[in-house]
C-alpha cells in the first residue's frame, strides 16, 4: 500500500511507521527494509531507521498474517461492508448478529466473519475483537466502524475516548415524549439485582444520551427519536430511555412485556456514523437507511 506521511506519523522512524501501519513486528518490518521491498517515492528505502517528513509518500509491501488461534474465520456471517480502505472498514451490522465473542457465544459473530475476509485483523486491538473500536447490542442493526490497522486503531479509540465520534440512532420509544428535545444525565452500571443487566446506578460510569423528537403517533402512542451518544455505556439509549419512562419499542429486558408492535428486535438502528480518518486526517460521514423490518412499521403508524 502507498501512504503519504501525515503529521502524526512524521518524525518516525520508517521500520515503526511499517509496524504500525500493518501490525506486523518492528523486526519483520525491519526485514523489508532491508531486503528492498519498501519504497520512498520512486526509490527503493533501505534504511529502517531512517525518520520520515510529512507529505513524504512510502510503499509498504503485503506482509502474510496468521489469524490468532483463539478466533476462528468463518466465511458464512452475513454482514455488508459500506467503506474499506487500508485502515478502516465501515460495516453495516444486521440485527441478531453478535459483534464478537463473549459469554455463551463463540462462534458465528461478526469478527468471526470479519476474519474471513480480513485476516490482518487478527493483529489488531484485542485478540477476541480484532479491530472492533465501539460495538452495537446484538438487536441492535447499523453502522459500525473497524480498525484495519494498528495506528488507525489506536487512533480511532482516542477519538472515541475524547469523543470526537458522532454516532446518532433512530429509536421508537413507548409513549409521547413531549420535550423537542432533551439529555439524559444518569450513571449506568450492573445493576445490583441481576448482573446481565444494566441500570442507572449511583456507583455507575457517566453516561449522557442526547434526544430530538422526529415523528409522535397517537395511537399507538410511540415517539420516533433521534438520539445522539455523548458516552458510550453499555445499553445506554436502552438504559436511559427507560429509565425516563419511555422504554424502547421491541426492548424484551428493558421494556414491556407482551406487547413489541410485531417485532422481533429492538426498533434502534445507529444510521449516521461521523469520525476523522486516523490516517489521511479528512472527516468521514456515512449514513444507512433502516431496514425493511423497521421502515414497515413506521408506514403503519399514523404519525401527527
Amino acid at each position: 500500500m502507498k501512504v503519504r506521511v501525515t503529521s502524526a506519523l512524521a518524525g518516525e522512524r520508517a521500520d515503526r511507521i511499517i509496524s504500525l501501519l500493518t501490525g506486523v513486528s518492528r523486526s519483520a518490518a525491519a526485514a523489508a527494509v532491508t531486503e528492498g521491498r519498501v519504497f520512498l517515492g520512486e526509490q527503493r528505502l533501505f534504511s529502517g531507521s531512517r525518520r520520515l517528513r510529512e507529505g513524504e509518500e512510502i510503499t509498504i509491501p503485503t506482509f502474510e498474517t496468521e489469524v490468532s488461534s483463539g478466533l476462528e474465520p468463518e466465511a458464512d456471517i452475513s454482514f455488508q461492508v459500506l467503506y474499506e480502505d487500508q485502515h478502516v472498514i465501515i460495516v453495516e451490522k444486521p440485527a441478531g448478529l453478535i459483534v464478537h465473542p463473549g459469554s455463551g457465544h463463540e462462534t458465528g459473530t461478526l469478527s468471526n466473519g470479519l476474519l474471513a475476509s480480513y485476516p490482518e485483523l487478527s493483529e489488531i486491538g484485542e485478540p477476541r475483537r480484532p479491530g472492533i473500536v465501539h460495538r452495537l447490542d446484538r438487536g441492535t442493526s447499523g453502522l459500525l466502524m473497524v480498525a484495519r490497522s494498528v495506528v488507525a486503531y489506536r487512533e480511532l479509540v482516542k477519538q472515541l475516548a475524547a469523543r470526537e465520534i458522532d454516532r446518532r440512532y433512530l429509536c421508537l420509544v413507548y409513549g409521547r415524549v413531549e420535550a423537542e428535545e432533551g439529555i439524559v444525565e444518569a450513571p449506568i452500571g450492573r445493576s445490583h439485582s441481576d448482573r446481565t443487566r444494566m441500570a442507572v446506578a449511583v456507583d455507575g460510569r457517566e453516561a449522557r444520551t442526547r434526544y430530538r423528537v422526529d415523528r409522535r403517533c397517537s395511537d399507538p402512542a410511540v415517539t420516533l427519536l433521534r438520539c445522539q451518544l455523548e458516552t458510550g455505556r453499555t445499553h445506554q439509549i436502552r438504559v436511559h430511555m427507560g429509565a425516563i419512562g419511555h422504554p424502547v419499542v421491541g426492548d424484551r429486558v428493558y421494556g414491556r412485556s407482551g406487547d413489541h408492535m410485531g417485532l422481533d428486535r429492538l426498533f434502534l438502528h445507529a444510521d449516521y456514523l461521523g469520525f476523522i480518518h486516523p490516517v489521511c486526517g479528512e472527516p468521514m460521514y456515512f449514513e444507512s437507511t433502516l431496514p425493511g423490518e423497521l421502515d414497515a412499521l413506521l408506514m403503519d403508524l399514523l404519525f401527527v
